[in-house]
């Protein structure tokens, strides 16, 4: 089987597929590898590393025209798609809801596609959780975005001048990104809120030395994969009454809080902002599906009542070189549950294969 790794075409990406130690465990297992000139580089890997991997660098068109399976961060453009081998299978970070033609796409060219972020949430898969090794970078990046961004230090001091109060961080929401969060804003000496609609987070926020901020859950509530999917309007209007005297006293809010599939909740109004003292910061790591903050831009930071909003759409991308080589560990872990060096294993019955596989030979499954 020849595996293909382009260089990744998204704005603001700097991750690679694969690293060369992961190339060559590859290839120890007899796979081919193809990698695309330059593509790790914004990983800061070089091609040499990549041939003393014994992997073969060529140019694009090549790539796509000739792997079996091509390995990426994100999904390859329309027109490389095409140009692939009917049966052909691409492995990656896609979104069906987002990106309708090029799911159209790999219909009509007879691909198949695995996508990263549908690998289930279960114990033998949590090796190929591409979703969880890449949150919880982003929660560590997003705690040191605000920390550049806020004008104060974060631990208490005190000194013969006068006492520094410590930083008050509030986190919305405790999943992996929340809850490194909150780890790394502790390690630098702030004091952390939680807030999470789901209750089984409680522990988990207070055994890392944060406070949870308790909101009693309702029938309204379903979860799926540890994701919120559903939750009635209601439900979010108590939420924002609870967090809201949370966030007016708070120095640093950093919001986490996504629904697969659809458009990002709304917790952080225009008027919750107006109520932050200036120089507060805010973080929005929901910003790509339309942000958790009403008054957040998509890739900037703006300053508005005085408070600094930071809209960073792809924090793992900031942290390239570990980024990478957490994925390459996860995508070359569902490649070899899904192949051998030989051919794809469509096992339906097995639900890592089943969940991940979104169209099989041309065929929409979900």
């Amino acid at each position: 089987m020849i595996i293909g790794v382009p260089k990744e075409i998204k704005d603001r990406e700097h991750r690679v597929a694969l690293t060369p130690q992961v190339v060559k465990d590859l290839i120890k297992l007899s796979f081919s590898v193809l990698i695309e000139d330059g593509a790790g580089a914004g990983s800061y890997l070089d091609n040499h590393e990549y041939e003393m991997a014994g992997a073969t660098l060529v140019d694009p068109s090549y790539l796509f025209t000739q792997s079996d399976v091509i390995l990426s961060v994100n999904a390859p453009s329309e027109e490389a798609l095409r140009t692939m081998k009917p049966k052909a299978a691409l492995i990656c970070f896609f979104y069906p809801v987002t990106e309708p033609n090029t799911l159209q796409v790999i219909s009509d060219c007879g691909l198949s596609i695995f996508a990263m972020n549908a690998v289930p949430r279960i114990s033998r898969a949590q090796k190929m959780d591409a979703l969880s090794s890449q949150s919880n970078l982003a929660g560590y990046k997003t705690v040191m975005l605000a920390a550049n961004a806020f004008g104060k230090i974060f631990p208490m001091l005190m000194t013969a001048a006068g006492t520094i109060k410590p930083t008050k961080v509030v986190i919305l929401g405790a999943g992996v990104a929340g809850l490194q969060a909150l780890a790394t804003a502790k390690r630098l000496g702030a004091i952390v809120e939680v807030s999470d609609i789901r209750p089984e987070t409680k522990e988990q926020v207070e055994s890392l030395g944060g406070y949870f901020i308790e909101l009693k859950g309702d029938d309204s509530m379903k979860t799926e994969g540890g994701y919120v999917t559903d939750i009635s309007e209601e439900f979010l209007r108590k939420q924002k009454e609870l967090t809201a005297n949370h966030i007016k006293s708070a120095d640093i809010v950093i919001t986490t809080a996504l629904i697969p599939g659809k458009k990002a909740p709304l917790l952080i109004s225009a008027e919750m902002v107006q109520s932050m003292r200036p120089g507060s910061v805010i973080v929005d790591m929901a910003v790509e599906q339309g942000g958790n903050c009403e008054l957040s831009e998509l890739n900037l930071t703006v300053v508005k009542h005085g408070v600094t909003i930071i809209g960073e759409s792809n924090l793992p991308s900031l942290l390239a070189s570990d980024a990478s080589q957490l994925y390459a560990k996860n995508i070359s872990s569902l490649l070899l549950h899904l192949a051998d060096k030989d051919q794809f294993h469509f096992d339906l019955e097995d639900a890592i294969t089943s969940d991940s596989l979104l169209v099989h030979e041309g065929k929409i499954r979900k």
